[in-house]
């Protein structure tokens, strides 16, 4: 096998199963079509052996060799990832906490030439992912830490119950936890008119089960997500293996960078891009998170 380095994205990418060159052949429209379905219903679609199974042991070892770069912290949230002393009803679901515990690696710590990055900036992968989600144009963010990361979740540690910021997200599970690590989620659970608190309560205090899905990913599975209003999480890893994944974060236009806050927690340090950015961040809807 050619070095990783010269691989083309025909080598890394599945190509004849997930034609990203020819995106209005017949095969191409029907991928989109489905992934289009999936998400209209469910949230969430998931493109098997996005990756080529060959590379799956070459992806794992990129992503395991990052993985001690990742900046690990341990706090108690609540799933809107607002202050866990916000002043809240006392039946209301933000009460509930939890204890999070997973790492990121940021992206000026991945190497531009490993397979995440190259698949990252590649503008055929950008251009198939927008059109999975209907929408007529993605840019990478300009953040230079959060557009790609690798996320680490560590063996007794879990993500709890979340929601997230961003209305869609761009995963990919590098490698598997020995048990555990399993993606949870309850499809459409708000919408960006209704918090629907009785149904999230419901879910946080282990009554959920008819509301919630799990997903059977492997590693080079590409997932596409509507986090925003999909409540989900990473079940506790068990065992002695970490669980990893990169996480390819677009958006619909140029130059976004992540808040100081936000970025501080991720990641344990700013840069002063983003202290020139603060302040700038425009809201999209009134949900609470």
């Amino acid at each position: 096998m050619r070095s990783l380095e010269a691989l083309t994205l025909d080598q890394v990418v599945d190509t004849a199963r997930y034609p990203l060159a020819e995106p209005e052949g017949a095969l191409g429209r029907a991928v989109v079509s489905r992934a289009r379905r999936d998400l209209s219903a469910l949230g969430c679609t998931v493109l098997p052996d996005f990756v080529r199974p060959s590379l799956r042991d070459a992806l794992r070892r990129e992503c395991s060799a990052m993985a001690p770069r990742a900046h690990h912290d341990v706090e108690t949230v609540n799933v809107y990832n607002i202050a866990v002393d916000s002043a809240l009803p006392q039946d209301h679901p933000g009460r509930r906490t939890f204890e999070r515990g997973n790492a990121f690696v940021a992206r000026d710590r991945i190497p531009a030439d490993s397979l995440i990055s190259r698949l990252y900036s590649d503008t055929l992968f950008r251009d198939f992912v927008a059109r999975c989600f209907e929408l007529p144009v993605l840019h990478e963010l300009a953040d230079p830490l959060s557009g790609l990361v690798l996320n680490v979740v560590a063996p007794g540690l879990e993500h709890p119950w979340h929601f997230d910021t961003n209305e869609f997200t761009v995963s990919m599970l590098t490698q598997q936890a020995e048990d555990g690590g399993v993606f949870e989620y309850c499809p459409n659970i708000r919408t960006a008119r209704d918090e629907n608190f009785d149904d999230v309560r419901d879910v946080v205090d282990g009554r959920g089960e008819r509301l919630t899905r799990r997903l059977p990913l492997q590693p080079g599975d590409l997932q596409l997500f509507k986090g925003r209003y999909s409540l989900h999480r990473v079940s506790p890893v068990r065992g002695g293996t970490e669980r990893h994944s990169a996480i390819f974060a677009y958006s619909e236009r140029p130059g976004v960078i992540g808040s100081v806050e936000r970025t501080r927690q991720l990641f344990g340090r700013v840069l002063p891009e983003h202290l020139a950015a603060e302040g700038r961040a425009v809201r999209g809807d009134r949900l609470l998170d």
